[in-house]
């Protein structure tokens, strides 16, 4: 009879265990669903509400950042910088949120949208766009970065989400043959200050580490061995050279629980705004 309690007990035990671990996950998986739904919903909203555009190149101030080093003829660098840039008006944007700072586009991934800055690099992880608490996290610059001039290293961060909203999309470019498409080698920015065009020099994928969030180097060799650290890590040759007066723009995103997928593009091309 006391085995039989004792059985019971333990059986119990493990029914109500199991039960409390399934109602856990149906609690988290419905709030990971509603928390999707609300940034496709928000999402949705900005891009109907925000007027971009490309910028007519024959009326605007452009420079080419004159490379410093000669390109070969066949280097898509020479295609890169014939290419249009954007340009977004703010405005709606900043009356959603005062934090808005600019806008980025990454060719072949979803990723298209407005990017915010606050005095920290916590806040926006755990926060939407319009400041609602939501684990999927919003786009935003590195708090260190200074907007209107960009650092030697400008950093974007946001989260990999699954449904491929924010940077989901950056860790699948090792598969989807994003890599092997030179078209898709280059990010635009549109700010307040500046509209620029930038080109991928490395990706990769990393254990999470820090050594790649420098933004301000004492000394142009400090920067000289960061880059080449950068262009060695990366997965695929992009065939594309750095010298010291170059400025990098570096977007990062966890790769899974203990990695992080980051992606290095080098200022090519802008255009500052009147």
């Amino acid at each position: 009879m006391k085995k039989t309690n004792k059985h019971n007990i333990i059986l119990k035990t493990i029914i109500i265990i199991s039960s409390c671990c399934l109602i856990y996950s149906i609690i988290n998986i419905t709030k990971w669903f509603q928390e999707n739904y609300k940034t496709k919903e928000i999402t949705e909203e900005i891009i109907d509400e925000t007027i971009t555009a490309e910028v007519d190149e024959e009326e605007a101030e452009i420079e080419i950042i004159s490379p410093q080093i000669e390109i070969p003829k066949e280097n898509p660098y020479w295609d890169y910088i014939k290419m249009n840039l954007i340009t977004v008006n703010f405005q709606e944007l900043k009356k959603k949120n005062s934090e808005t700072v600019g806008w980025i586009q990454v060719n072949g991934t979803n990723i298209n949208y407005p990017f915010v800055k606050t005095t920290n690099n916590d806040y926006y992880l755990t926060h939407s766009f319009d400041k609602s608490y939501n684990s999927a996290g919003w786009v935003f610059m590195d708090y260190r970065n200074n907007l209107s001039t960009f650092d030697k290293n400008t950093i974007i961060y946001a989260h990999g989400r699954l449904d491929n909203t924010m940077f989901g999309t950056l860790k699948k470019i090792f598969t989807n043959g994003w890599l092997n498409n030179p078209d898709n080698h280059v990010i635009k920015l549109s700010t307040e200050y500046e509209n620029t065009l930038w080109q991928v020099f490395s990706v990769y994928h990393i254990p999470t580490t820090n050594d790649y969030l420098e933004t301000e180097f004492s000394f142009p060799e400090n920067f000289e061995n960061f880059y080449n650290i950068l262009i060695e890590r990366s997965s695929y040759n992009f065939n594309t050279s750095l010298t010291q007066d170059d400025k990098i723009l570096t977007l990062s995103t966890c790769y899974n629980d203990t990695e992080k997928v980051v992606l290095h593009a080098k200022l090519i091309k802008k255009e500052i705004r009147q």
